[in-house]
């Protein structure tokens, strides 16, 4: 039997009152309220683990890594024996790892998530992958409980005990509100930087837009810059100035949803504009390295750059791995035109891959489809 919520009311002192009697005010969050609840279905139900992956040795150079998004745990998982075929040497799993809130209930243990997680977990193909290939995840709506859900979700923290059990995550990601994290790896000179954020633990509602027939067709929420809105909260922002601050020669900064586009109106940094505008401030006054973002959430994919103080940013979305929401590339590409694109927008399935050449100091930014075709490639320097 499942742990009832009255514990989680009993635990904080929330008997109902005497009738008659006024409710006294109560300052509790919905965090806190759960605590406890979430605390006795941890000792009741089996907690999804992916399986071990190999140890990324903080002494190796890194010239590949892939990575990918949106996989239905439901669908084929062929990609994955593809992936490994390019020899990366990290993966980068970064959000929509599963579709945890399909057939979801409203019940506050998310059995439906646990469910997913349960049965990627059985996939030989994905744990053939993973036995192999060094992986590293952060998380986006759909495996973090709620379609585009964020800070104000109730059972945020229960979507993120299973997260961190799932993946394995660090001592230092469990000791802290939110799944971030941060790793550097390879001898000085060739040292890259990886950092995984988290847009939705901390992130603000988002700000819809009202209904009318005339309502354009790219998505449904409206920039936002009220100063009390923010993507990644206070605590993260602070660790992000600190993680940009330490030596790097290279670094991947990986984000759920899309950073520079403004072309459309579903969920990415364009909903919070000043949140946007901070991020880039931020990465500008980086200590000194290469720079590349990574971001999916879309079911499509592209290259995209953008001009900041000076320097040129570029963004390579990869979606889905097994999640294709379309075959035509031409319609898909002139349904949404973006001066900030410089490929066409694939909405078939994919994968993304960077390049490194430390001789050189590029980057090759290349996004392969389902059948490894590459799809588009750009390089640059840094």
């Amino acid at each position: 039997m499942r742990p009832s919520l009255l514990l989680a009311a009993t635990a904080f002192g929330l008997a109902a009152p005497a009738i008659g009697a006024a409710p006294a005010p109560v300052a509790v969050t919905p965090d806190q309220l759960l605590e406890p609840y979430f605390a006795a279905l941890r000792q009741q139900v089996a907690m999804p683990d992916a399986g071990p992956t190999p140890a990324l040795s903080p002494a190796a150079t890194l010239t590949r890594i892939a990575f990918g998004s949106c996989n239905h745990q439901n669908a084929p998982q062929h990609m994955w024996a593809q992936i490994a075929a390019q020899n990366p040497q990290l993966f980068l799993m970064i959000g929509d790892n599963v579709y945890g809130d399909n057939g979801w209930d409203a019940d506050a243990g998310l059995e439906s998530l646990r469910k997913s997680y349960l049965l990627q977990a059985s996939h030989p193909e994905f744990r053939d992958f993973r036995t192999k290939i060094p992986m590293m995840a952060t998380w986006d709506d759909h495996d973090f409980g709620l379609n585009d859900a964020g800070a104000s979700f109730p059972m945020r923290r229960w979507g993120e005990a299973l997260f961190e059990s799932f993946w394995r995550s660090s001592d230092a990601v469990k000791a802290r509100p939110g799944v971030y994290e941060s790793t550097i790896t390879g001898p000085e000179g060739r040292r890259v930087q990886v950092i995984l954020l988290d847009t939705r633990f901390f992130r603000s509602d988002l700000k819809r837009v009202a209904w009318s027939k005339d309502r354009p067709p790219l998505g449904g929420y409206l920039p936002d810059d009220s100063p009390d809105k923010t993507v990644l909260g206070a605590a993260q922002w602070k660790w992000l100035e600190q993680e940009l601050a330490k030596p790097a020669d290279l670094r991947i900064v990986v984000s759920s949803t899309q950073v520079i586009t403004t072309a459309h109106q579903f969920e990415g940094w364009t909903n919070f504009p000043a949140e946007r505008a901070r991020l880039f401030d931020l990465l500008a006054a980086r200590e000194a390295s290469g720079l590349v973002l990574l971001s999916g959430d879309r079911h499509a994919a592209g290259i995209y750059k953008t001009e900041h103080k000076g320097e040129t940013l570029w963004e390579l979305t990869s979606s889905s791995l097994n999640l294709a929401f379309g075959d035509d590339i031409e319609r898909s590409t002139a349904r949404e035109p973006d001066p900030a694109r410089v490929t066409k927008f694939f909405p078939i399935e994919n994968y993304g891959l960077v390049d490194i050449d430390w001789k050189a100091k590029a980057l090759t930014l290349t996004l392969k489809g389902n059948t490894s075709a590459t799809l588009a490639s750009q390089a640059f320097n840094w």
